[in-house]
């Protein structure tokens, strides 16, 4: 059993750490073999997969209860909380990084690569010999050059579901943040109100994400596989919408937790903790829709 020091609370011996890291790796392991493995091949790479990922739920089901049972046993202090926070600031700073790195593909390719293709710059011989008949315009769908590849596209208008996506998760920012402005004066009730409208919020994102995406796909001939536009507009947008989907479940488990009375005025750290993550969320998605939709 882990014992309550007056410094740091030391848990006892836990299965969860090995089981993750095995879970994990069958879960890596299974994707890598499926989307390696040739046409008309079954495979193995599925199964692995399937397992690897119903094991990754049932690890974080475990381990977040044995860490919900150990703060409401108090046998959190002061210094936990601060590695807490720690924790998560330095997590959502690795994905800062994380989306850094998107945006800095997205902006290399429209500020390098298309013009270069186009002729300008280093390119001259690029252009000349390889596409003299690409347009140097954003969307890089190239007149009549790289749409004999992939077929001519047309870039998601951003005044439509992308503008009420915007604003959906705008909203959202604004309920979590009263949801936890009621935790801090104690009213049950507005925070339940408010947190589930935050979970109906970011529901109603994935769906008209969704919808945009089938949009894309049968209307105007984006996909994946159309050239960089393409593959940088469902990479920055499809990793956004992953972490809209987690935490729109997260924001479910607090309302959950809220339910049964796990937080109080001044112990309530899991659900600041997804505030956050939350809000970091919402800013990322702002930056998209300026990048991506009208840009």
């Amino acid at each position: 059993m882990g014992q309550h020091q007056d410094v740091y609370f030391v848990p006892s011996k836990s299965q969860w750490p090995i089981v993750a890291a095995v879970v994990l790796f069958l879960t890596v392991f299974g994707a890598g073999h499926w989307l390696n493995a040739e046409p008309g091949e079954s495979g193995f790479g599925k199964t692995f997969l399937l397992i690897g990922f119903v094991g990754v739920l049932a690890m974080f089901f475990g381990w977040f209860r044995a860490v919900i049972r150990e703060s409401l046993a108090g046998r959190y202090n002061a210094q936990v909380d601060r590695s807490f926070r720690m924790g998560m600031m330095w997590f959502i700073f690795s994905e800062v990084m994380f989306f850094g790195a998107f945006f800095g593909a997205l902006f290399y390719a429209r500020l390098y690569a298309v013009p270069w293709l186009g002729g300008e710059g280093h390119g001259v011989l690029t252009h000349q010999f390889l596409w003299n008949d690409y347009a140097a315009a954003w969307g890089a769908n190239g007149g009549n050059g790289p749409a004999r590849i992939g077929g001519s596209f047309e870039t998601v208008p951003p005044w439509g579901m992308p503008l009420l996506n915007t604003l959906i998760l705008l909203t959202s920012s604004v309920t979590v943040t009263i949801a936890h402005h009621a935790i801090k004066d104690g009213h049950r009730g507005r925070v339940l109100l408010f947190l589930g409208l935050t979970v109906l919020l970011g529901a109603s994102f994935l769906y008209f994400q969704a919808n945009e995406y089938m949009e894309a796909y049968r209307e105007l001939n984006l996909t994946l596989k159309s050239g960089v536009y393409g593959s940088t507009f469902f990479m920055l947008t499809g990793f956004h919408g992953m972490h809209v989907t987690l935490g729109t479940i997260m924001l479910a488990v607090m309302w959950l937790r809220e339910l049964k009375g796990h937080f109080t005025r001044d112990h309530h750290f899991a659900f600041e903790a997804v505030a956050w993550y939350w809000h970091f969320v919402d800013v990322v998605w702002l930056g998209l829709f300026i990048f991506v939709y009208i840009l």
